[in-house]
């Protein structure tokens, strides 16, 4: 193999398989001499790739961990495996790597030959989910759109349902998403209003770009988070919940960390809770799942709300009268 680029991504290929590679068989894969595999080790050395070399009458080569995340060269299954794993955690939103995930799938998805597009699309079109909670309702296919056009600092259109139902042609400069609980949300500036705006993945259709790649715009907030937490709480009814909770803080900060609630130790065996949330029901649902005693402090509403579940469970549970 005379082509030195090509000859370098076979010795890349054959190395990033987990096993260790005598440099004599190295060099009748790819046909060349022991001391172009030497030569070829070091430029993959200075590239950044980690090879380690095994001393010995024959000596050895493998990729090991090192301290960055070189670029990988993956196989036509391995890359629709990555692919399809990304979807899965993009549209399902898994907790802590939702943002990750989308990124990686929008880098992925930009270099897939058509061919491996398409089997990636047919695995997700012949593949339903069986999820405790609710169906994902955000198109991984959305999502990575989004993400490139972030990326690349991208204005596109799309057609965005409103909250009273009506569908609204919009021209935006997208500038980040944000991953909020169960929903995805698309920060940008609408071009149109000349204002910035929060746009709910799941209601965006006929998204399409424009090709015009756009200067980046100042956001009136520290970033994103801060600035759609604003926006929510000025749009949506929003209950704030004071909770003692009759259990360690250490206890709950497992099932309660990350996910908007904030704790704060009372004494040894039990703690305080504070949460905003857009719905009783949630709200009243995650408290009661928790798996310990509790006294609602704030608001009148959610108290209300936990009565009359009590009673409903308490008549579900009585024997039928006569």
């Amino acid at each position: 193999m005379s082509d030195t680029p090509a000859r370098l991504l076979g010795l890349l290929s054959l190395l990033q398989t987990p096993r260790e590679w005598p440099g004599s068989e190295l060099a009748t894969r790819l046909g060349v001499s022991l001391r172009t595999i030497r030569r070829d080790v070091e430029r993959l050395r200075d590239l950044g790739y980690p090879v380690q070399a095994t001393m010995g009458a024959i000596g050895g080569y493998r990729l090991v961990a090192g301290k960055a995340m070189p670029p990988l060269l993956l196989d036509d299954d391995e890359a629709v495996a990555i692919a399809v794993g990304l979807r899965t955690a993009a549209g399902h939103a898994v907790a802590g790597i939702e943002e990750a995930s989308v990124r990686a799938l929008a880098k992925l998805e930009q270099v897939l030959p058509s061919r491996l597009r398409h089997r990636v699309s047919a695995l997700g079109a012949a593949t339903e989910p069986l999820l405790t909670w609710e169906r994902p309702t955000v198109d991984p296919e959305h999502l990575s759109t989004l993400a490139a056009a972030v990326n690349n600092r991208e204005r596109l259109r799309f057609t965005y349902r409103r909250r009273d139902g009506v569908d609204a042609e919009r021209l935006v400069e997208p500038y980040k998403l944000v991953s909020a609980g169960r929903r995805w949300y698309l920060v940008g500036y609408d071009n149109d209003r000349d204002d910035w705006r929060i746009f709910r993945v799941d209601r965006i259709t006929a998204l399409r770009s424009t090709g015009t790649r756009v200067a980046a715009r100042q956001l009136p907030a520290s970033d994103a988070a801060s600035f759609m937490t604003e926006k929510l709480l000025e749009l949506t009814p929003v209950y704030r919940a004071v909770v003692t909770l009759y259990a360690p803080v250490e206890r709950m900060a497992g099932p309660l960390g990350g996910a908007g609630f904030d704790l704060e130790p009372i004494d040894a065996t039990s703690c305080r809770l504070r949460s905003n949330a857009d719905t009783l029901e949630w709200l009243a649902w995650r408290l009661l799942t928790l798996g310990c005693d509790l006294e609602v402090h704030e608001p009148p509403e959610l108290i209300a709300h936990l009565r009359q579940l009590g009673s409903r469970a308490t008549r579900a549970a009585s024997p039928s009268a006569g």
